[in-house]
């Protein structure tokens, strides 16, 4: 029986090893969970197509929205460990929404096995035309003075610009009203037509309305100046310190994956992001690339869930 069990252990790892080595053999699925439009879908099918040439089998965008982000990402949870069913996963799904959602059908400690990070998405403090402020000095004076007369808007509550309007409230001591919308679009909407007077929000889905003076940037939550945007000043520049916040990107697999898939997932998106040409292309939308391997990607979720458990805490979030 002994003999029996360990002759089957070694054809089992012996079967792994070789659908490892000949995948994939079949299209791929990378779920996207958010509607069609948008930065995530952008770098999403950009990534897509990439992979598709570099693994010489077609990977399918899957765009599985609702619920912030958790329909696609428990669709991923649930399905075989395969190699065949991918996660573009965001800080939204894998860090926010534990931490904000009681019933959360998945774990992103449990149910997924990290892959690699691709991308990084700039958010901005934005402010409509009609808003008095003209930087950010003026906006926290202006906002100190008459608390909860200018409003915040964001794609819901939870959400990640709502999480870092919390964010830049708890560092600044200022107070704006939420006004929570079902998305980023009609947030922006209302935006444009000062029914809000703040926004944090992705810079890719404001340059146009940037350029017409529609609206105003007054900060990046960025380390780093960004090279589409060299004249608007970071928050730390601003005064706003620990307030740095990028919406990342990364692929993920269903728990149980196997290490050789992985790697071989890993080592694809390294060449990609790492890509002089596909670098550009991000670059041009305001998106930078952010290669990391799977330690670094569980590094950054367990970094950011500290961090933003302390956020949610102070603005007592809570969702069913």
């Amino acid at each position: 029986m002994i003999k029996f069990t360990a002759v089957l252990v070694a054809a089992m790892a012996c079967c792994s090893a070789v659908s490892a080595q000949g995948y994939p053999d079949k299209p791929v699925a990378l779920v996207v969970p958010f509607a069609p439009g948008g930065t995530v879908n952008l770098t999403a099918r950009l990534l897509a197509t990439h992979m598709s040439q570099l693994l010489g089998q077609p990977v399918v965008v899957d765009n599985k929205p609702g619920a912030g982000g958790a329909i696609g990402a428990a669709f991923v949870a649930k399905a075989r460990a395969d190699g065949y069913t991918l996660l573009y996963a965001t800080m939204g799904n894998q860090v926010i929404q534990p931490l904000v959602s009681r019933n959360l059908s998945f774990s992103p400690s449990k149910d997924f096995a990290p892959i690699a990070l691709f991308a990084t998405v700039p958010n901005v403090l934005a402010v409509s035309a009609n808003t008095p402020a003209k930087n950010i000095d003026e906006l926290i004076q202006y906002a100190k003075a008459n608390p909860g007369k200018l409003n915040m808007g964001s794609a819901g509550q939870g959400s990640v610009n709502h999480m870092i309007g919390e964010l830049f409230m708890l560092r600044t001591g200022v107070k704006f009203t939420h006004v929570p919308y079902k998305g980023a679009g009609p947030a922006t909407t209302d935006l444009l037509a000062g029914q809000i007077q703040v926004l944090f929000a992705n810079l890719p889905g404001l340059q146009p309305y940037v350029k017409s003076g529609k609206v105003r940037l007054l900060g990046v939550a960025s380390r780093q100046r960004n090279p589409a945007i060299p004249d608007v000043p970071t928050f730390a520049e601003l005064g706003v310190k620990n307030a740095e916040t990028e919406s990342w990107s990364a692929l993920m697999a269903p728990a149980g994956t196997s290490p050789e898939i992985i790697r071989k997932l890993q080592d694809t998106i390294r060449v990609i992001a790492t890509d002089r040409a596909v670098v550009k292309q991000l670059t041009t939308q305001g998106v930078q690339p952010l290669y990391g391997n799977a330690a670094d990607l569980d590094k950054l979720i367990g970094d950011d869930t500290r961090r933003w458990a302390e956020v949610v805490k102070h603005a007592n979030i809570q969702l069913d």
